[in-house]
């Protein structure tokens, strides 16, 4: 009588694994986008952080306006908040620089530079204060705009 010799039968066969990425691949198809989508979210919320009253870019103008006794205007724009200590041998009051780093690092989380306007079109006794947003173009307030702002649409 003969043996016979069986094999056993290893690893996995091609249709086990296209089974296996087809699932893969079906569940990253749902689980991607909600990543991409809370990325922005918290990209969203750190930027309201910066701009609104009691964010970073808000208290150091509110900082400048004590000593100063107005907010910079449009021209001399965030970069006021960044001058150094020599500003002060020409204007006493002055105290900053208000934020630390330099200027250039002032941008969005989309890496954009805000935006600023003193006197305010919307703040008429402050100043205005935006950030363009995911698309990087100011929509100017528009219906759906994905700006983000320090005033509250009326």
């Amino acid at each position: 009588m003969r043996r016979r010799i069986e094999r056993r039968r290893s690893g996995f066969t091609l249709i086990e694994l296209l089974l296996v990425a087809g699932i893969l691949a079906l569940l990253a198809a749902f689980i991607v986008p909600n990543l991409f989508g809370q990325a922005n979210q918290a990209k969203i919320k750190l930027t309201e952080a910066m701009i609104l009253r009691n964010g970073s870019i808000g208290k150091a103008l509110e900082a400048y306006r004590f000593d100063m006794g107005q907010y910079p205007d449009t021209q001399e724009g965030l970069a006021a908040l960044f001058q150094s200590k020599d500003k002060a041998k020409e204007d006493p009051r002055y105290k900053g620089p208000y934020l630390e780093g330099s200027f250039e690092q002032l941008k969005d989380p989309w890496q954009k530079p805000f935006e600023y306007r003193c006197p305010g079109e919307v703040n008429q006794d402050g100043y205005d204060l935006w950030s363009c947003g995911l698309d990087g173009k100011d929509d100017g307030g528009k219906e759906g705009s994905d700006d983000i702002k320090n005033w509250i649409e009326k």
